[in-house]
C-alpha cells in the first residue's frame, strides 16, 4: 500500500482525490491538509510516501511547505507531487528547484492520477523527461534565479556522467540515452545516479534544471 497525504485548500478537490485513492487498490490516504502549515505537521505525523501538494493556498504555500518537509532529518523522505494549473502557475520552476518529483494537472483524469501517484512512489518523475524539459524552457529566464550551488561542482563528473546529464536535460529517457550512447539502460541509471549524488540532487527534475543552468543544454537547442 502506498501511503498518501493529500494537500489542497479546496475541500471538493481534496475530497475527490481522497475518494478516488481510497476506492483504488494499492493506496492508503493517511492524512489530509488544507494549507501548507498543516501539511508540514501532517507529513511529520503520518509519514506518507507520496504527498499530493497544491501550490496556491492561504498562509504557507505548497512550495514553502515542501521545502520544510524535504528538509526534515528523518528518512525516507516523501516524494512530492505538485498539484498545479501548469500553464498559469509561475511557481512551477521554483517547485522543480525545491525538489518536486513531478506535476499533476488538476483536470487530470482518474486513471492518470492513480498512475502518476504509483510512478512517483516507485521513484519516477511524473511526466516524461520531454515534458519536464518544456516546463524548464517555459519558466527559466536568464538571471531569474541564482544558480544552483551544484553548478560549480560539475568538474567532479566524469565525461560519461556529464554526457548522460546533458542528454537527460534534453528530455531523453534512460532508454533513449542508452540507445544513443550504445550502453545498457542500467548503466545509464548508474551514471545518472552517480552524477546526482555528486551534485547533491534529489530528483531527475532537478537534474534537468541543473543541465539548463550549467549551460549543458540551451532552451530549444540541442
Amino acid at each position: 500500500m502506498t501511503r498518501v497525504l493529500v494537500v489542497d485548500d479546496q475541500f471538493l478537490v481534496r475530497a475527490g482525490i481522497v475518494g478516488l485513492l481510497e476506492a483504488a487498490d494499492g493506496f492508503e490516504v493517511v492524512g489530509e491538509a488544507a494549507d501548507g502549515a498543516q501539511a508540514v505537521s501532517e507529513a511529520l505525523r503520518c509519514r506518507p510516501e507520496v504527498i499530493l501538494m497544491d501550490i496556491r493556498m492561504p498562509g504557507m504555500n505548497g512550495i514553502d511547505a515542501m521545502e520544510r518537509i524535504l528538509a526534515a532529518d528523518h528518512e525516507p523522505l516523501p516524494r512530492v507531487l505538485i498539484l498545479t494549473t501548469f500553464d498559469l502557475d509561475e511557481y512551477v520552476f521554483h517547485a522543480l528547484r525545491a525538489g518536486a518529483s513531478g506535476f499533476l494537472l488538476k483536470d487530470t483524469g482518474p486513471e492518470r492520477l492513480l498512475t502518476a501517484v504509483a510512478a512517483v512512489a516507485g521513484g519516477d518523475t511524473l511526466f516524461a523527461p520531454s515534458v519536464t524539459r518544456r516546463l524548464v524552457e517555459t519558466f527559466t529566464a536568464p538571471a531569474a534565479t541564482p544558480p544552483l550551488p551544484a553548478v560549480s561542482a560539475l568538474e567532479q563528473l566524469t565525461a560519461r556522467e556529464t554526457e548522460v546529464l546533458r542528454l537527460t536535460g534534453r528530455g531523453m529517457s534512460n532508454l533513449e540515452i542508452a540507445e544513443r550512447l550504445f550502453i545498457s539502460e542500467a548503466t545509464v541509471k548508474t551514471h545518472l545516479n552517480r552524477a546526482m549524488n555528486k551534485l547533491d540532487l534529489t530528483s531527475r527534475a532537478q537534474a534537468v534544471v541543473l543541465a539548463y543552468e550549467a549551460g549543458l543544454v540551451a532552451p530549444g537547442g540541442e
